[in-house]
């Protein structure tokens, strides 16, 4: 239907008696003149009811997150905060998390660090103190030296979901208090960390990251902080990594209960995965999604109780287990010297296998 209409209306008049192709189109101009409304001097385009109206609703939505967040996020120098180093973009970033002026940040960003400033986005400058340090997790909390301080929470036991909404606060090559924004492209991803480590665990998301970023945090629609930017795949776009929230504040009431953190060790490596929905009818789950194990150490607590590649941990000591978080979370906390009782899914069968967690301390430094 669309291809006769565009043809009858390119038909112009033919024979005789017809007027020439100039006279036909001042013609049509006249016609389509004369259909015009009149001007009406008095006709004045209507004003929005407030600034807030002139936004759609994402706009909206990530406004009021950054409003939220930023007053909280801060730029991190490692020795001088003069202008030199803000042309180097020598700065990382980090956020307040508690009214005592606590703040996480990369642990890459303070290695080695003696002397570290803080700098907030009203101008106030504070020196900090590293109260320690993970480089398993590459985070680290200062504690800023001044009072009064705004502060942004961190997200609570509901993680982040793929495709959701996402914002990233930071300071890219020394520009203070970049936004950007994105969604969660992946949960559960595993990270080598620039020492060597794993990560595991990592929120992957598409809001941009740059240099500088390091530290700062990302944030959901509400402004509450679900994980903390770590690092930016540099040869892609689109593709950046952080620590989620949950490991992030365990990570902080560790360093701040004990000066160090603790890990129980199985000797393997993870990763999150979804589980087969008639598989949890049969076995009677608690949850749909479970840890597998990818690999383990040679000579590890898990090989020598026989926990194999594969396996699906469901639960541990009658925690049931859905994520990597969660799984280190209830291991931390096994005693020394004691056993976890870990319940794994191999070849639809449901087993129970006892092992004796090494302790594997990550000193402060």
């Amino acid at each position: 239907m669309l291809a006769p209409l565009m043809r009858g209306l390119d038909i112009a008049p033919t024979g005789p008696h017809a007027r020439p192709p100039q006279a036909w189109e001042s013609r049509m101009d006249e016609v389509r003149i004369s259909h015009l409304p009149p001007d009406d001097p008095s006709a004045t385009p209507s004003a929005p009811e407030s600034a807030d109206d002139a936004l759609d609703a994402y706009s909206q939505t990530v406004v009021a997150a950054v409003a939220r967040v930023a007053p909280a996020v801060v730029s991190v120098y490692v020795g001088a905060a003069d202008d030199s180093a803000r042309m180097r973009g020598g700065a990382g970033s980090g956020v307040v998390v508690t009214p005592d002026g606590y703040l996480l940040t990369n642990e890459h960003v303070v290695q080695r660090a003696g002397n570290v400033r803080v700098v907030f986005t009203d101008g106030r400058s504070a020196g900090a103190v590293v109260v320690g340090r993970d480089p398993a997790t590459d985070l680290a909390v200062l504690r800023a030296q001044s009072a009064g301080l705004p502060y942004a929470e961190l997200l609570g036991e509901r993680a982040l979901r793929p495709g959701q909404l996402v914002v990233a606060v930071g300071n890219p090559f020394g520009y203070e208090s970049t936004v950007s924004a994105g969604v969660v492209s992946a949960l559960g991803r595993s990270l080598r960390s620039r020492d060597g480590r794993l990560i595991e665990g990592i929120v992957q998301h598409t809001a941009a990251l740059n240099p500088g970023n390091s530290g700062g945090p990302l944030t959901d629609a509400r402004g509450l902080i679900g994980g903390i930017n770590t690092a930016i795949i540099p040869q892609a776009q689109g593709i950046g990594f952080a620590v989620p929230a949950s490991t992030a504040r365990w990570v902080l009431t560790e360093l701040l209960t004990r000066g160090r953190v603790r890990r129980a060790s199985l000797g393997i490596s993870v990763r999150g995965r979804p589980l087969d929905r008639r598989l949890v009818r049969a076995l009677e789950l608690k949850a749909e999604r479970a840890v597998e194990v990818v690999n383990r150490d040679r000579d590890g607590p898990a090989a020598r109780a026989d926990l194999q590649p594969g396996d699906l941990i469901v639960a541990v000591n009658g925690v049931s287990i859905d994520s990597v978080d969660g799984l280190y979370r209830v291991v931390s906390r096994v005693p020394a010297g004691a056993a976890a009782i870990i319940d794994v899914v191999r070849r639809a069968r449901r087993l129970t296998v006892h092992v004796v967690p090494s302790d594997r301390a990550e000193p402060e430094r």
